[in-house]
């Protein structure tokens, strides 16, 4: 293994605990990294670092995305602990949505991941 991926997923020897290992088959940081890494839960997560978004503002924040794909990206990423979704328990309904301190901290990573990523695609191609 390339010794700067060891030293960012090896044995910990600065922290004094194992680290986890993505590229091992077994470990757990798989899941996590796919929930991030999906197309929509990317950007879920770069759109609410600009801002708490309401359920149907989000839908149509994210062009393309369907309210199914919305619910289940959502909730998993709920749960991952990245996002924080906040009941109102008002007629009718108000459910905010915002970035958790992990995902506050997740978005400052994926946002320049999203801004290469758009201005790679926009750039004419060459044969380099």
């Amino acid at each position: 293994m390339n010794e700067v991926l060891w030293d960012v997923f090896g044995s910990g020897a600065t922290t004094g605990r194992t680290l986890a290992n993505p590229f091992s088959e077994k470990c757990a940081s798989r899941n996590l990294l796919d929930h991030i890494t999906s197309k929509w839960g990317i950007l879920i997560l770069v759109a609410l670092s600009e801002r708490t978004f309401r359920w149907g503002e989000l839908r149509d924040h994210i062009g393309g995305i369907s309210e199914k794909m919305l619910a289940q990206t959502l909730r998993t990423l709920e749960s991952d602990g990245l996002i924080v979704r906040n009941s109102h328990g008002t007629v009718p309904p108000r459910v905010d949505y915002s970035l958790s301190m992990a995902g506050n901290e997740l978005s400052e990573l994926l946002i320049p991941l999203a801004r290469w990523t758009a201005d790679y695609a926009s750039a004419p191609t060459t044969d380099n």
